[in-house]
């Protein structure tokens, strides 16, 4: 990447990432304890947006400089399958869940690595994207992923991403709040404007103040933590959403 503010680079790879399943954890609280529609239940589900795009963009950056690709994608498997069953458990619907999506995503960089014909890249890319709509953050992590892979690294050319990205998802809620919540189109259109100030948040935190490195220690710890959590946390909230039920 460019040179571009590096006396605000203080955050790692590892920090932001702690960050960003703090905002998940915070997302998916909101989801399953608080009511639905509330002040404070729209505050924390917005900012776990701030977990995807983050997360799409350690996904591109991973694949870029990753030892082995193969073990990669192996791990994003390994995990979608063990993750479903308490993701299916806590939201109480059938689609898939997130690290599926990231999968999905991953097959995409992929697709646009090793598939020279371009036409043929178009449609497993645009196949791939399709297959995430039966699962969570459907369509929106593939645009994210496929923004970030497109700007090389360059800092212009992730704020483009972002922008993008975050115009899009703007105008996806804003169709949700219409059609599935039935709220009126001044107040959708507000939410889906609020809705992408995560999307914001990781933007600033990735152009402003990531400094492209890694921690010095804890990384095999670090590496798991992220995969683990995702099940794990889903399995606890399950538990703790029964005990409140009873």
């Amino acid at each position: 990447m460019e040179s571009f503010g590096t006396n605000m680079q203080i955050l790692n790879r590892d920090i932001i990432k702690y960050i960003a399943v703090f905002a998940m954890l915070l997302n998916h609280i909101a989801r399953i304890f608080l009511p639905t529609g509330s002040a404070p239940a729209f505050a924390l589900e917005f900012i776990g947006y701030f977990t995807t795009p983050t997360m799409c963009y350690f996904l591109v950056e991973g694949y870029r400089y990753t030892g082995s690709k193969k073990r990669y994608g192996q791990r994003l498997l390994f995990f979608a399958v063990i993750s479903q069953i308490p993701f299916s458990l806590v939201f109480q619907f059938n689609n898939l869940n997130m690290i599926y999506t990231l999968l999905c995503c991953f097959l995409i960089l992929v697709v646009r690595e090793k598939v020279q014909d371009q036409f043929l890249q178009r449609v497993l890319s645009i196949s791939l994207t399709l297959a995430t709509m039966v699962a969570d953050w459907a369509l929106i992590a593939p645009v994210f992923t496929i923004l970030f892979h497109d700007s090389g690294g360059e800092k212009r050319g992730l704020a483009r991403g972002y922008i993008m990205g975050y115009a899009f998802y703007a105008f996806v809620m804003t169709q949700s709040y219409m059609v599935e919540s039935g709220y009126a189109i001044q107040k959708a259109v507000l939410l889906g404007l609020l809705s992408g100030t995560g999307i914001i948040a990781s933007a600033v935190v990735i152009l402003l103040f990531y400094n492209g490195k890694r921690a010095r220690r804890g990384r095999t710890f670090s590496k798991w933590f992220f995969y683990i959590f995702y099940p794990g946390h889903l399995l606890v909230l399950y538990l703790l959403k029964e005990y409140v039920a009873r």
